[in-house]
């Protein structure tokens, strides 16, 4: 399959330059030679197929490139925007990559009262916020995503009982609730909010919080996920149960 490249612009013509990082994964990682094909996406929904006509390798790398044809993809009807509290380790990473994976559209991290990781103000927590954000980059083009998901700056549980109170629908995966997904009657369209708690589980003051705010428990199953890999199952059942996966 041919690769995905991100670029600020899709081209206007029909001859177009990748240059820069994505043009040194192209020439050195991928080793992309003359006749090859690439697409490129402005992780906004458009898309270009192209055929490369020249590489030049090396710190100043550059393809030049011939535009082969161009679409876009509309973004689904119903947009999943995942609220994933602060993990451990490589595990909120690891719960970005899987979540990208499976199309969520939106990412917020959450600052959870019982989350092991603190991202305090100042040039740590901007680190972690620029891996979360590099690491749904990679999740993106891995996954041949035309839409790139933002990951935003980190919530409080205030801040997110407030966006759960605006969204057409939030969620809360609980392991001990009563009603299960599959039995929530989910719109069609506008926005979802899946709210993943972090290692320790939710705490009973932020469950109410969300829950006056509008938010419903639900659980997926009989078993305990992991953060890590909470959302990426809940979007895959989400996407069997709506009209996501056309």
């Amino acid at each position: 399959m041919d690769p995905v490249f991100l670029v600020e612009a899709l081209p206007a013509g029909d001859r177009a330059v990748l240059d820069g990082e994505e043009a040194r994964h192209a020439a050195t990682v991928r080793r992309l030679r003359v006749g090859e094909r690439l697409v490129l996406t402005d992780g906004r929904g458009g898309a270009a197929r192209c055929v490369t006509e020249s590489v030049q390798g090396g710190r100043d790398a550059l393809l030049s490139l011939r535009v082969e044809e161009s679409w876009f993809e509309p973004e689904p009807g119903l947009r999943v925007v995942v609220a994933q509290a602060l993990a451990k380790g490589d595990r909120g990473e690891l719960a970005v990559e899987l979540a990208t994976e499976a199309g969520v559209d939106e990412i917020v991290p959450w600052r959870a009262a019982r989350s092991v990781a603190k991202w305090e103000d100042g040039p740590r927590g901007d680190k972690a916020l620029a891996r979360w954000r590099s690491t749904a980059r990679a999740a993106a083009k891995q996954a041949r995503r035309t839409w790139l998901p933002p990951v935003t700056e980190p919530m409080s549980t205030k801040q997110l009982a407030a966006l759960a109170g605006e969204v057409d629908l939030a969620l809360v995966l609980e392991a001990e609730a009563g009603v299960r997904l599959p039995d929530v009657a989910l719109p069609a369209a506008g926005r979802l909010l899946l709210v993943i708690g972090p290692e320790g589980g939710i705490g009973a003051d932020e469950l109410a919080a969300l829950s006056d705010a509008g938010a419903r428990p639900v659980r997926l199953g009989q078993t305990v996920l992991r953060t890590s890999t909470a959302a990426a199952v809940a979007l895959g059942a989400l996407g069997a149960l709506t009209p996501r996966w056309p």
